[in-house]
């Protein structure tokens, strides 16, 4: 039973979702002359990001990391991310905030220079989301931090965080 089932499956094409139709590119063009307008207006540069993990199961961390790939390419439109938070403009969080990550997230505000937003990233972000109530779990971000954006999703697409993102620094410019 298991021969047949194996031998079908190594001649079978794999199962996997198709590519994401690309941005057109006017729309692309548009998105990033709002960023860099945007972001020039509040900081005379573009936009550093340092993505902090509160303790998040990386279904958020995934969608990050597609920011950066060939499809959606957050650095064309002025973001980045970096190393440190003391070179960064945004704390883009991700996860519940855990018990151990409280202070550590803490410790991250209070070294990003001023300005700096922070953006809860994703449902577990925002309240907890499928943790919440957990012994480990004090809640979402706003546990330990104010927040000046929350992006929901479980995990939000690329397409909401950039939009998400747009729209903080065209509020805050």
């Amino acid at each position: 039973m298991l021969i047949p089932k194996l031998l079908r499956n190594l001649v079978s094409r794999p199962l996997t979702d198709a590519a994401p139709p690309p941005t057109p590119p006017e729309i692309v063009e548009e998105l990033r002359a709002r960023l860099a307008e945007a972001s020039e207006a509040r900081l005379g540069r573009s936009l550093s990001i340092r993505q902090v993990d509160a303790g998040s199961c990386n279904g958020c961390e995934l969608e990050v990391n597609a920011l950066q790939n060939v499809a959606h390419d957050l650095e064309r439109f002025g973001l980045r991310f970096v190393a440190s938070p003391r070179h960064a403009d945004i704390l883009l969080v991700t996860g519940p905030l855990t018990r151990n990550m409280a202070e550590a997230l803490q410790r991250a505000r209070a070294a990003t220079p001023d300005p700096c937003w922070v953006v809860a990233l994703g449902d577990c972000a925002v309240d907890g989301g499928v943790f919440r109530g957990s012994y480990a779990v004090l809640g979402g971000v706003e546990a330990a931090l104010p927040v000046d954006l929350v992006i929901p999703g479980c995990p939000p697409a690329p397409e909401q965080i950039l939009e998400g993102l747009l729209a903080l620094i065209e509020a805050n410019g």
